[in-house]
């Protein structure tokens, strides 16, 4: 693989992680929604505390991830042992979501439309990180053409 595709890959993947962050941070307030109507009172303000701290954190910690994914794309294309780290440690840790999701959750709630679309991000971004994280950047041509700004 060129080093301007795995830049453009690793790049588009961080994009991925920012916009999970922002379908995760919007699908907060629907989920202590359902929590409300499908609870009691007591139980639901028992639920909705923890739920809405673990939807926030997550979804703010996408935020960095998907920005240090982006940081780090160019260095690691060029083979930087920093930014090879940073991209192969976040594709695992990114891979085990889906595969977790489906393990814990099933299929009940695909059709929840933020649901699906959180899940589709997710497998994409998983997907194409683990592609562009784990491949090497073919040499760079004499002429520079594959030649990737750092």
């Amino acid at each position: 693989m060129s080093a301007s595709t795995r830049v453009r890959l690793l790049r588009g993947s961080g994009v991925l992680l920012i916009l999970l962050g922002i379908v995760h941070l919007a699908a907060t307030p629907h989920i202590a929604t359902l929590i409300r109507h499908s609870a009691s009172t007591v139980a639901a303000d028992r639920l909705t505390p923890p739920m809405l701290l673990n939807h926030i954190l997550v979804g703010l910690l996408l935020f960095p991830l998907g920005y240090l994914t982006l940081y780090a794309a160019p260095y690691s294309a060029a083979g930087l042992a920093w930014a090879q780290v940073v991209v192969r440690a976040t594709a695992l840790a990114v891979a085990t979501l889906p595969v977790t999701l489906l393990a814990l959750m099933g299929v009940r709630y695909f059709d929840a439309p933020l649901f699906v679309l959180g899940t589709a991000l997710v497998v994409a971004a998983a997907a194409t990180l683990l592609v562009a994280a784990f491949s090497r950047s073919r040499k760079l041509s004499a002429t520079g053409s594959d030649a990737t700004t750092v």
